[in-house]
């Protein structure tokens, strides 16, 4: 447990909650400032969430909880029973519940984010059957479904690309690329542009190109349309075959209904309903108030020291040793009846505890039976779209339940036999252990009693029992003498508290002035921090955006500065080209043999004459010298 609390204490104080909490002060929270922790991380998974908790009620704050850790698939520890404890837990605050869900949220935050982002767009609204039989509230849902559906596949295509792992380095490579390749396709489109120019009657030509490049494109729209249209009908078909297995359903169970049943469930709920608002609820309204007094008293009650603390024991100690004494007179009485009258007492808070318990269970058990319901349902239609039968049906379907009934109606017999001799075996156990206990008791003051006066041994001979009713009333009058000097002693005392309370009555007025104050200013204090808390938020959240926008500006201004050096230098690559060409077709074109002779084409050209002669003259040497 120490080492899940430093784990939330470290975690808080990170980015981005910024607590400033220690294991101290954070385990010194109240309820409302704890379950105001769980608000704030449920906050910073899903924004919809921030609300203060004291402007809330604490049904709709449970509510909403819930629903949030039942989205992020939260599962609380224990079995179905301990999911009540756990609702209350929420609701109240309870660190043994809030502790394990701020752990397992802190744990996995950046999933859970993306989780209740999905949420959001991927849980489907639950349509009733009887709304989707009207045609725009079907197409509605239709659209809805087809939406989803979109949003699943773009979300996996941009997951797909933050995971594909491009730089920016390679997408400029690529950029590059593909502007040399846009360069060469308009040279190339240009070259069979002159060539078609000698065409005769290309401009009819390529109109009619252009037509069958249309006619191409309609005829893939007007097959898109058509396999559209054949989808739709394949739709309306399924929904009119569900529409129509939704009716028989409803008019088979229309037939089975009976008014006999239909009153026994109306009893049966009218009963549960009137035990629980009777019973159940004003106990525990009345435990409430009791809890709560008594939390008032103590609360209205001044500060005590170590003396009087010392003083409080004290008291507890001669009262417990009364108790003690009394409990021993009363255990030499041995009453039978009030034995009886306890043995019957504890059967009736263990038959209104069992009660209370199957309330419980009763409840819970209807919960999951509508659950079952409507899966059931689910699953009836999805057999039934897959075009699956039912097994039983009519008569067969009624012999069934018929025998499920006898089953029933034995089981339960055979049950309530079981409860009725577990709960015998119950309170003859617990007798059992309370006269074990009791002779234990006995036995061993009887033995110190005897070991103290030198008497052990002699226990069973009349002797010894005359003596011991001697030593008794002795002890007795002792014991009386004692109360007397106690009763003394609690008046003295009595005396002394009322002399201390009216010497510190002053002090208590001031010292409650005081504590109100603190309370105001604590109060004001934390409508500060929280006021504070969102502001900061709120100026981080603009100050984030703001540092993205900057970032996306400045990625721009490099890429087009890029661009624009990219461009300047294939401008004056393109210049230079250009102002060779034409030196070159200057002195190509003119008339005089020595610029003629600087072009470019008659060096190439003497130069390659050169070369031939030379490589002749080599042939020929070659040639004498092997004829030599």
């Amino acid at each position: 447990m120490s080492d899940q609390i430093k784990f939330i204490v470290d975690n808080l104080n990170k980015e981005p909650f910024r607590k400033n909490y220690n294991l101290i002060t954070f385990d010194s929270l109240e309820p409302m400032q704890l379950l105001q922790v769980l608000n704030d991380v449920l906050s910073e998974i899903d924004p919809k969430q921030v609300v203060d908790i004291r402007e809330e009620m604490p049904e709709q704050t449970a509510k909403r909880m819930l629903s949030l850790l039942g989205i992020l698939k939260y599962k609380p520890p224990g079995n179905a029973t301990d999911m009540s404890i756990f609702r209350q837990g929420l609701v109240i605050g309870s660190k043994p519940v809030i502790y394990p869900v701020l752990h397992w949220l802190l744990q996995r935050t950046n999933e859970l984010k993306k989780r209740a982002y999905l949420a959001r767009f991927l849980i489907k609204l639950d349509v009733p059957s009887e709304f989707l039989q009207d045609e725009t509230v079907a197409d509605t849902n239709k659209q809805y479904e087809e939406l989803i559906e979109a949003f699943k596949t773009l979300h996996k295509e941009c997951e797909q690309l933050k995971t594909s792992g491009f730089s920016a380095a390679e997408i400029r490579r690529d950029i590059s690329a593909m502007e040399e390749e846009k360069d060469q396709l308009i040279k190339r489109v240009e070259r069979l542009k002159k060539r078609v120019e000698t065409v005769q009657n290309h401009q009819r030509m390529l109109k009619i190109a252009r037509q069958l490049r249309v006619e191409k494109e309609r005829e893939e729209f007007l097959a898109q349309q058509k396999q559209e249209q054949k989808n739709q009908l394949f739709h309306a078909v399924q929904r009119l075959q569900r529409v129509q297995n939704q009716l028989k359903s409803m008019r088979h169970a229309a037939a089975d209904a009976k008014p006999e049943s239909l009153m026994k469930r109306l009893e049966e709920e009218i009963k549960f309903n009137s035990y629980m608002v009777t019973e159940k609820f004003p106990k525990e309204l009345e435990s409430k108030k009791k809890e709560l007094h008594f939390l008032q008293k103590v609360v209205s009650e001044p500060a005590m020291g170590h003396s009087d603390l010392l003083e409080l024991e004290s008291k507890i100690n001669e009262m417990n040793t009364q108790i003690n004494q009394l409990i021993e007179k009363k255990m030499m009485r041995n009453e039978p009846i009030e034995g009886k009258l306890s043995l019957y007492r504890q059967q009736a808070s263990i038959i209104s505890r069992k009660k209370e318990a199957k309330a419980e269970e009763l409840q819970e058990a209807k919960e999951k039976s509508a659950s079952l319901e409507r899966e059931v349902s689910v699953k009836t239609n999805q057999t039934r779209e897959f075009g699956g039968a039912e097994v039983l049906k009519g008569d067969e379907f009624k012999r069934y339940v018929s025998k499920l009934r006898s089953k029933s109606t034995v089981f339960k017999k055979k049950h309530q036999i079981i409860a009725e001799f577990k709960a015998e075996f119950g309170l003859l156990q617990r007798t059992e252990e309370l006269l074990k206990q009791r002779h234990e008791n006995i036995q061993h003051q009887l033995q110190a009693i005897e070991e103290k006066k030198g008497i052990s041994g002699y226990s069973y001979t009349q002797e010894e029992l005359e003596r011991v009713s001697a030593l008794k009333s002795e002890i007795d009058e002792m014991k009386g003498q004692t109360l007397d000097d106690m009763s003394e002693m609690v008046k003295k005392l009595n005396s002394l508290v009322s002399e201390k309370k009216s010497a510190l009555a002053p002090v208590i007025k001031e010292l409650r002035q005081l504590r109100q104050k603190c309370q105001e200013l604590t109060q004001e204090c934390d409508e500060k921090k929280s006021q504070y808390d969102s502001c900061a938020a709120g100026l981080e959240s603009n100050r984030s955006k703001l540092e993205q926008e900057v970032r996306g500006l400045r990625e721009e201004c490099l890429q087009e500065e890029s661009r624009y050096h990219y461009t300047n230098c294939m401008i004056k690559n393109l210049e230079v080209q250009l102002r060779r060409a034409t030196d070159e077709m200057k002195a190509y074109v003119s008339s005089d043999q020595q610029e003629k002779r600087k072009a470019i084409r008659e060096q190439y050209t003497k130069n390659i004459a050169e070369q031939e002669n030379l490589g002749k003259c080599g042939v020929l040497l070659q040639s004498l010298w092997e004829k030599r």
